[in-house]
């Protein structure tokens, strides 16, 4: 019979002996992984200096789409204008962690010419892919442990885009005094490198906003998704999911009113039909919050014996600017006959025909000229002229370019004309070779087009969202009643005084 060394040990110790053994291996194999992480957030500035420095010498299609990933993100980050931090540098961070060439993560050609790191680094930067952005609230400081090294203050931040918590070391890239500033209740926006599943580190610099108060804070998480739309959710794919079943729910809504997409239509019918595809889905919207369209705003307060002091503390929480918003509230006419109606731009809706595309994650697209792309693509080959061809080769390189025609798109036209527009890509992108069925991923990164969806604006937010958003806007309103009422009494006493003097 066989026996294990844990076995034969137990017939000589007893087991609060063999307990302790163990426990005395943990923490061992525990100071062993501190110190293991300690390595990594003392080696990270050096380290991402390496691979900065390999972005910025590079001479080749690196540079290229460096240049094109920072014009993107500076041109998103000028209204609202991200300030507190070096822009350039964010986008080199982020592009160090997410950029790709060619479909390869910018990490791995750092790792594809650097053979001399060591296996645990090089595992290690393939996890900096993990990277994100996020809006963080500070929620507890502590001091680290003396025993894995003088590594400064650990600090607890909350992402409040997705409320999952983090333990954040700083490095040397954050000044003294910005990390003096950083205290609980502090918004900041930084971006944060794994060290280990439980650890993490500052990509780089960090931007403290103060201690927000919920209508201010909901204006920064609305500024975020306008900065950061690839980061929302991106630590939490339960949300994300969540919110792209409501993307999809809008586009059922869409097929319902649209048929199955492609559908071509004259601009002048599109316009009618999304107008009616809007009030219904307006409808339906205000019907799961329980609001009935048939009566007014006005209707609905008096109903629930709102005062007019509160109705008018109301329509001041929403504001002079969202002029369309104060016409619904004030208007005497039911919901459904005041909602704004779509209108599509002048190109669309005066176009002679436009073909719309619907996906449940792409979205909805519309280009006035595919229908003539499909006319040309069709021309048999004996009836082909460099007149036609060449018109057809035009708007297969406005799609190429285009930010219309996104990936779903091209998926269309790679099934239904790509042995016709193939030569054509080929003589674009100089690439003879090139198979549009087996390289087309490599031909829309080559053109800078997004092989997966983003989360558009109209998806659903998290409840934690939801609820920060009615509270915020409940802030705003009692302070706007407020004012209004301390304006009233200054005037009441002005025209007391003024009664008294004469």
């Amino acid at each position: 019979m066989a026996f294990s060394a844990l076995e034969y040990c137990g017939d000589f110790y007893p087991n609060s002996l063999l307990s302790l053994m163990k426990e005395t291996q943990s923490i061992a194999r525990s100071d062993e992984d501190s110190q293991h992480w300690v390595e990594k957030l003392q080696n990270y500035p050096a380290l991402k200096e390496q691979v900065v420095d390999f972005v910025f010498d590079a001479e080749d299609e690196i540079a290229v789409s460096l240049e094109k990933f920072s014009a993107k993100q500076l041109s998103r980050w000028a209204s609202p204008k991200l300030v507190g931090l070096d822009r350039a540098e964010l986008a080199t961070d982020m592009f160090i962690t997410e950029g790709q060439i060619r479909g390869q993560p910018v990490i791995q050609q750092f790792l594809a010419t650097d053979s001399v790191l060591a296996s645990e680094v090089q595992a290690w930067l393939s996890q900096w892919t993990d990277s994100f952005t996020g809006l963080f609230e500070v929620t507890g400081v502590d001091s680290a442990d003396e025993e894995v090294g003088g590594i400064g203050d650990r600090y607890q931040l909350m992402n409040w885009l997705t409320e999952k918590s983090y333990s954040v070391y700083p490095n040397t890239l954050q000044s003294t005094d910005m990390l003096k500033r950083l205290k609980i209740g502090e918004i900041v926006l930084a971006r944060l490198v794994p060290l280990t599943a439980d650890e993490w580190t500052f990509a780089g610099s960090i931007t403290l906003l103060g201690k927000l108060g919920k209508p201010k804070l909901a204006v920064a998480i609305g500024n975020f998704k306008k900065w950061f739309p690839e980061q929302l959710y991106g630590d939490a794919p339960e949300l994300k999911e969540a919110a792209w079943d409501s993307v999809k729910q809008q586009y059922e809504d869409f097929i319902d009113i649209f048929g199955p997409t492609p559908v071509t239509l004259p601009g002048k019918e599109l316009n009618e039909k999304l107008q009616t595809y809007q009030q219904e889905s307006a409808e339906k919207q205000l019907a799961s919050a329980g609001i009935d369209s048939d009566k007014s705003f006005l209707e609905m307060a008096k109903a629930q014996n709102l005062s007019d002091a509160e109705i008018d503390e109301a329509l001041a929480a929403v504001g002079d600017d969202n002029k369309a918003a104060k016409a619904i509230l004030t208007s005497k006419q039911s919901l459904k006959m005041v909602m704004p109606k779509v209108e599509l731009p002048d190109n669309l809706r005066k176009a002679q025909s436009v073909t719309v595309f619907s996906h449940p994650r792409w979205g909805q697209s519309f280009l006035p000229d595919y229908h003539r792309l499909e006319t040309l693509a069709n021309i048999a080959k004996s009836d082909r002229t460099e007149e036609n061809t060449a018109e057809l080769r035009s708007l297969v390189l406005k799609y190429l370019e285009g930010e219309q025609a996104n990936a779903h798109v091209w998926q269309h036209i790679q099934a239904n004309f790509g042995e016709t527009v193939e030569p054509l890509v080929q003589e674009l992108m100089a690439s003879p070779k090139l198979n549009i069925q087996t390289d087309f991923e490599k031909m829309l990164a080559s053109y800078d087009k997004l092989l997966t969806p983003t989360l558009p604006e109209s998806a659903n937010v998290p409840i934690h969202l939801h609820n920060l958003f009615q509270d915020a806007l409940k802030k705003v309103g009692k302070s706007a009643g407020q004012e209004k009422s301390a304006k009233k009494k200054s005037a009441k006493k002005t025209r007391q005084k003024k009664g008294g003097f004469g």
